[in-house]
């Protein structure tokens, strides 16, 4: 059984407006339910729809400096230029996990892989874990197609268009394990796929810090990470 596929480019289109500081699509509707919250103190927001639970989250890029990571890091301004935007919405309901993400001042024509990782963002690339997968494989690092692929993690690759712009959706019939996905981090080119090498996708070039939400309806809290041995 098909375990993932991407949703319409509507959803993402829309979403690329919070990249360049405009609403969600049916933010105006999120915005009149409730209840809704800042997830862990985050500038996320997790609100009640009647239909399930959506968040919101959106950042500006930024260097690691002498205090720490700002929730929207880059780690190689050449890819991830400093200003560069993301935002990052998800919806849980009875179909499972939407997952959208859109960028904006990237380096124009580069495609990059984009997962979802299991820690919050650091000054070192590594603080974010591996990626998040819905059955944790036993060996790591994770690079067997049977754990590492796009039905088992969240995989949102996407190349920037001329301006830097870029979008990626996906829809999962799975949710995560509260306080086990905590970030969505940028890679240096396309994931790949082959076995030996299945879900790397170069260096971390940018993270950014989103307490998704898991299957209490909660963000990340202080899971322990089930998808150790995740790839890159």
């Amino acid at each position: 059984m098909k375990t993932s596929r991407m949703i319409g480019a509507t959803a993402a289109a829309a979403l690329l407006a919070v990249a360049a500081g405009g609403p969600v699509d049916g933010a105006d509707r999120a915005d009149r339910a409730e209840p809704s919250a800042r997830v862990n103190g985050a500038d996320a927001v997790a609100r009640s729809d009647g239909e399930g639970q959506r968040l919101r989250a959106e950042g500006r890029f930024a260097p690691p400096d002498g205090t720490g990571a700002p929730r929207a890091v880059t780690y190689d301004r050449r890819l991830v230029p400093e200003g560069a935007r993301i935002a990052v919405e998800q919806r849980v309901d009875g179909a499972g996990t939407r997952v959208a993400v859109a960028v904006r001042g990237l380096l124009p024509g580069h495609t990059y892989g984009v997962h979802v990782h299991t820690a919050p963002c650091g000054a070192d690339p590594d603080d974010a874990g591996p990626h998040y997968q819905h059955r944790p494989d036993p060996v790591r690092p994770s690079t067997d197609p049977a754990y590492a692929n796009p039905g088992n993690e969240i995989w949102l690759d996407l190349t920037a268009g001329p301006g830097g712009d870029g979008r990626a959706a996906t829809l999962h019939p799975w949710n995560f394990r509260t306080g086990e996905a905590r970030s969505v981090v940028l890679h240096e080119h396309a994931t790949r796929t082959a076995p030996g090498e299945a879900g790397m996708a170069g260096g971390r070039v940018g993270c950014f810090t989103v307490p998704l939400l898991g299957d209490g309806g909660d963000g990340g809290g202080h899971g322990s990470g089930g998808g150790e041995g995740a790839g890159s």
